[in-house]
């Protein structure tokens, strides 16, 4: 194991946990990677000629993440540069590595269905966490920008839209959609 760089160190004075951050730490936990490694890892390229390959414990990590908070390939690489607890839950250290790029994580996806892993991965893991009392659903992380928009939240019909929510900043009044990230938990 390599020593951890200074690029992944916080020097905040305060912190909180979110949502996703102990979510990320409750399916580390929970979620049998041994076995997913081991059913992969027969067809997975090893290093050889050309580019050594992204690990496989990475490359499935950053899979499950696309699904949890449902990112394309793109999405999933610019989230891995922006969010600290996403990075902790794949491994990667900033200061060491660069993130896998879209087109790697493309790859990989892939070969997942080149050998219908997919289906395969989820339903093992949906058995494994089901046994625990634990359902996840995917979400969406939500660019959590305010936008200017008219005054009324209302639709063509008259009423109002049961998603819409407004917000004041100043003396200006802003609107926008209601979202979450989906995880639930019967537990």
């Amino acid at each position: 194991m390599r020593q951890s760089s200074f690029a992944g160190v916080g020097f905040e004075r305060y912190g909180k946990t979110t949502r996703r951050a102990a979510f990320l730490a409750e399916m580390e936990q929970v979620i049998p990677w041994g076995d997913l490694y081991a059913l992969i890892e027969p067809v997975y390229p090893k290093a050889g000629k050309g580019r050594r390959p992204v690990g496989l414990e990475r490359m499935l990590r950053i899979h499950f993440l696309q699904h949890w908070f449902n990112l394309s390939d793109p999405a999933v690489e610019e989230a891995l540069y922006e969010t600290a607890s996403m990075r902790r839950f794949v491994g990667i250290d900033l200061g060491q590595e660069p993130v896998p790029d879209e087109t790697t994580v493309c790859k990989f996806r892939h070969l997942l269905e080149a050998h219908d892993f997919g289906r395969v991965l989820f339903e093992q893991v949906h058995t494994h966490l089901e046994a625990r009392g634990i359902r996840i659903s995917t979400g969406t992380i939500v660019d959590a920008t305010i936008i200017a928009a008219p005054s009324s939240t209302k639709n063509a019909p008259g009423r109002r839209d049961p998603e819409m929510h407004q917000t004041r900043k100043g003396q200006q009044w802003y609107f926008g959609m209601k979202a979450h990230v989906g995880v639930d938990s019967k537990t």
